[in-house]
């Protein structure tokens, strides 16, 4: 199964990197707060990264802060659209759906339900 990690990263503000291991690659969306269950949190696509971010905790380099890793496990694919996006996640703080919803309004919106 591919692998998530969700680093905190305190540069150059505090968020969360949400990363989906899809190939050679990490697709990442940057969000505004930690996970939590039902809450809508604003979500940003940011770029791909590199796979060694998958268990790299520490600075990252051209003194951009540092990260830690907050959460991380397995994900499958459920529903793959243009503009959503639902994942049944398996990770030691998160067990259960993330749904990722690109909204004209509102922009990316990341949605965790546990099981």
């Amino acid at each position: 199964m591919p692998r998530y990690v969700i680093l905190e990263h305190d540069w150059p503000e505090k968020h969360w990197d949400f990363m989906l291991e899809t190939g050679p690659v990490l697709h990442t969306w940057k969000l505004a707060a930690a996970p939590q269950p039902s809450i809508g949190i604003p979500a940003e696509k940011s770029f791909d990264h590199r796979l060694i971010y998958l268990d790299y905790e520490g600075p990252i380099s051209g003194d951009r802060g540092s990260v830690s890793r907050w959460d991380g496990g397995t994900f499958e694919t459920l529903i793959e659209q243009e503009n959503r996006r639902v994942f049944r996640v398996l990770g030691k703080r998160l067990q259960g759906t993330v749904e990722l919803v690109n909204r004209p309004e509102t922009g990316w919106q990341f949605i965790f339900s546990s099981l």
